[in-house]
């Protein structure tokens, strides 16, 4: 036995010999528990009934509240007006969907109907290049900590994704404009992401493993900076192969309503094209972000370290705020025509055929006779919860004193899906699911603009409510 040997045998013996604390026999399924469990099942031929039927059918199918199935009420007394229905496909990027609704109807109200279709390849195409960067980056500035970092592990986790929130829209789109869809048209790989995304979360992956041997061999940061900008020339080469090299001058005429051409075709280029989508406001500095999260506490600021789209753009910041106050904030903003950016968790409680939302459309606790009573907070904290997709807020039905029946949103998932493509909410279900909403600042009253620009609180990026709207 060599001297490695003998100290690993020895480590393994002293290992053995340490207090069970993190694992204790009595805590183990024993065949006293085991048989107490059994007897509390019950043996009836109701049970065996609830038996045959869910193993033969969908969970959802039997858990169907039959007094819930009515007929779905699509009237709103404050409705902005429609646009056509994108179909985000096998991707993740409803929060580019969503994003650019907002653009598209708020260019529909400045130019009086003119329409536009934005192409998503060209803005994903950035993205990720941007996102495969500030992988590359965060990894070269962490390289000094183990590989069992948080930090570290964040990064390796999460190379590179199709995910993101309206920050990145805003982000992205002032540091590279805006095409329309014609220019720049969806492939295969922008509809269905996963291989590409996967391919190259691989080679990030490797390569940010090579950026921490340089930095733990003492290269210079000119040196690492210029082998980071090789390593991004190959991450360009394989986004342009599977989505297309974005144009840098291109030739439009803007439409109406029917598709006709009305104005003259003039060349652009993304910067000068993005101008005529914004008009005089460029995106970015003019939205607040306000979220509801039970856990915190309200009127303060917080901050998502490391949430970003860009490497110098600007982390996810937002204002926790009641479902009250974001409510009143949404009413505002319909009652005025502007669309909003909002997420949800949207899996929860949604009947796919009506394209309805409703706490009551699935009775799942009569069905295994038990209950499910977290409460918002909880289902957070215990990842149960969180936003999961971004939709476009267009409407909301008031009652006689102003207060939210109902809501309804633009899906990213076509045409045919749910209500035409929109789906429609209780505001029970609203207050439980609803999480992230952006909103104009001319829509927020001064109080609520001062405390957005308190130092916000640092919060973690693998918290359960951040991950990234898809």
């Amino acid at each position: 036995m060599n001297t490695k040997t003998f100290i690993f045998s020895g480590l393994m013996l002293a290992a053995l010999s340490l207090p069970a604390t993190a694992r204790n026999n009595d805590g183990g399924i024993s065949q006293d528990m085991l048989e107490q469990i059994r007897q509390n099942q019950p043996h009836t031929p109701a049970n065996r009934a609830l038996l045959n039927a869910i193993a033969a059918n969908s969970i959802d199918a039997l858990a169907v509240n039959h007094a819930n199935k009515g007929p779905v009420d699509t009237y709103f007394n404050v409705e902005t007006p429609s646009q056509n229905i994108t179909d985000q496909q096998q991707s993740g990027r409803c929060w580019m969907f969503s994003g650019f609704n907002v653009l598209r109807s708020d260019f529909a109200r400045r130019t009086d109907s003119l329409t536009v279709n934005l192409s998503h390849a060209y803005l994903f195409f950035w993205d990720q290049l941007e996102k495969a960067n500030l992988f590359l980056q965060g990894v070269t500035d962490c390289a000094d900590k183990p590989m069992d970092n948080e930090r570290v592990r964040f990064f390796f986790m999460n190379p590179v994704g199709d995910g993101g929130t309206y920050c990145g829209v805003a982000d992205l789109v002032s540091k590279y404009g805006l095409v329309p869809a014609e220019t720049m048209p969806e492939t295969f790989s922008s509809d269905n992401t996963s291989r590409i995304t996967g391919l190259m979360k691989s080679k990030l992956r490797e390569y940010g493993l090579q950026l921490r041997a340089m930095v733990a061999d003492g290269k210079t940061e000119a040196d690492i900076k210029a082998e980071k900008t090789k390593m991004l020339a190959t991450i360009y080469h394989m986004l342009t192969l599977a989505i297309g090299e974005p144009p840098t001058e291109f030739t439009y005429a803007f439409k109406n309503a029917q598709g006709h051409a009305v104005t003259e075709t003039r060349t652009y280029n993304p910067m000068t094209f993005a101008g005529e989508i914004l008009g005089d406001k460029p995106v970015k500095g003019s939205f607040i972000m306000v979220m509801n999260d039970p856990r915190r506490e309200y009127y303060k600021t917080y901050e998502v370290e490391y949430d970003r789209h860009t490497y110098d753009g600007t982390n996810w910041k937002y204002l926790n705020l009641p479902m009250e106050d974001i409510a009143q904030l949404a009413i505002a903003s319909l009652k005025d025509g502007h669309k909003m950016y909002s997420s949800y968790d949207v899996g929860k409680f949604l009947d796919r055929k009506r394209g309805y939302c409703d706490i009551r459309n699935y009775d799942y606790g009569s069905l295994f006779g038990t209950t499910f009573g977290m409460d918002k907070a909880q289902r957070i904290m215990t990842y149960d919860s969180g936003s999961t997709h971004a939709m476009t807020l267009t409407a909301v039905n008031l009652d006689k004193d102003g207060k939210p029946l109902m809501w309804k949103v633009e899906n990213s998932w076509g045409a045919e899906f749910g209500q035409q493509g929109c789906l429609i909410m209780t505001n029970e279900w609203f207050n439980e699911y609803m999480f992230r909403l952006v909103v104009d600042k001319k829509y927020v009253p001064a109080k609520m603009l001062k405390q957005y620009e308190q130092k916000p609180v640092t919060v973690m990026p693998e918290d359960p409510l951040f991950l990234p709207d898809e």
